[in-house]
């Protein structure tokens, strides 16, 4: 039975030949999510903004969001917020927090229930006051803020500081396209948001420790192979399964996304551009990184190998030059030996 293969074997795609795209291309979109961050901010939700959310499903038909939106602007109740989500019956009702605290809050939520509830079911209220969504805000920051350093000291001490530099620098570079994205989206920005940029983080985390541990062993492996031929080898190497585990998360969140529901939706959607954008910055811009960073001082072993082959070639003619000026000496002629006679004299025959 021939197993599922989703990427080729022995496959040398020339990742590093596109480093001097992907990094213009990187520092673009990077600098794209830190404008729209400053200018157009994040759509906040109750967790963080403070207010309350209304879950609704029509008792019978489609939920109409035009005819919800003109009762909730009838109620004065401020700036309101109808969205269709799920099936065709359901929508979310929200607005923001209302002068005279929680009484008020909760005032306004019977308002609400009094006005839709004749057509529709009140499935879900949450409320979320000015203090609870302030604490909520510098926990959420703290916990990110302190997961980062927690990661970021860990591959400090993992690997070489080219590696760590690496890895930091496609860490940060997922978290600002993450901020960007939400931004760009206008995805509701909650705790379970927060619950997604730190699976992002570790998931990168992991996607980047994978390439680098199979490039230092290479590394070891391959002492004279260029750094970009034996990046790209260990890249090309483990490409099956990089792509056989971010399909397999695809395809999970791509469920959650179609059958998960609104709770969860910005979570889902934000892990499905996480898992993209953490695949493509561990081959892209951490592994290019290492070029950049010297990984194995090529210039220096190329001089080293010049020097040593210059010395072969002048010991070799020397060695020439030593065999051509050493005189020439003839050998000395060796008289023939004796022949030997017997010890009778010939007679000699007379003339």
């Amino acid at each position: 039975m021939k197993l599922l293969r989703l990427a080729p074997e022995n496959t040398k795609f020339p990742f590093m030949r596109f480093r001097r795209v992907s990094y213009p291309f990187s520092a673009l979109l990077s600098l794209i999510a830190v404008a729209l961050f400053v200018f157009k901010g994040m759509n906040f939700g109750i967790d963080f903004a403070g207010g309350t959310v209304i879950e609704l499903r029509a008792k019978s038909g489609a939920a109409e969001v035009g005819t919800l939106r003109t009762l909730g602007e009838g109620l004065q109740l401020g700036d309101i917020e109808v969205q269709a989500f799920g099936n065709p019956a359901d929508a979310t009702l929200r607005f923001g927090l209302q002068p005279g605290g929680d009484v008020a809050q909760q005032a306004a939520v019977e308002r609400v229930r009094g006005a839709v509830g004749g057509y529709y079911d009140l499935r879900r209220v949450e409320v979320v006051g000015p203090r609870v969504s302030n604490e909520l805000v510098q926990s959420g920051t703290l916990g990110v803020v302190l997961s980062i350093v927690a990661v970021l000291t860990y591959l400090w001490f993992r690997f070489e500081w080219q590696f760590a530099i690496g890895a930091v620098i496609a860490t940060m570079h997922d978290l600002l396209l993450t901020v960007g994205f939400f931004s760009i989206t206008q995805l509701e920005f909650n705790t379970t948001s927060i619950a997604a940029i730190l699976t992002i983080v570790g998931y990168s985390l992991n996607e980047t420790v994978v390439v680098l541990d199979r490039i230092r062993e290479n590394m070891r492996k391959y002492k004279k192979l260029p750094t970009a031929q034996m990046i790209d080898m260990s890249i090309n190497a483990v490409l099956p399964r990089t792509i056989m585990t971010a399909t397999t998360v695809m395809l999970a969140l791509f469920a959650l996304v179609a059958f998960g529901g609104q709770v969860i939706r910005s979570f889902s959607v934000a892990m499905i551009w996480g898992i993209f954008v953490a695949t493509y910055s561990s081959i892209f811009i951490c592994s290019p990184m290492l070029i950049y960073l010297g990984l194995r001082n090529e210039d220096a072993d190329k001089a080293a190998q010049k020097h040593e082959t210059e010395r072969k070639a002048d010991a070799a003619v020397a060695a020439r030059e030593d065999v051509a000026e050493a005189p020439v000496s003839t050998p000395k002629s060796t008289p023939a030996p004796a022949r030997k006679t017997s010890g009778k004299r010939a007679k000699t025959r007379p003339a």
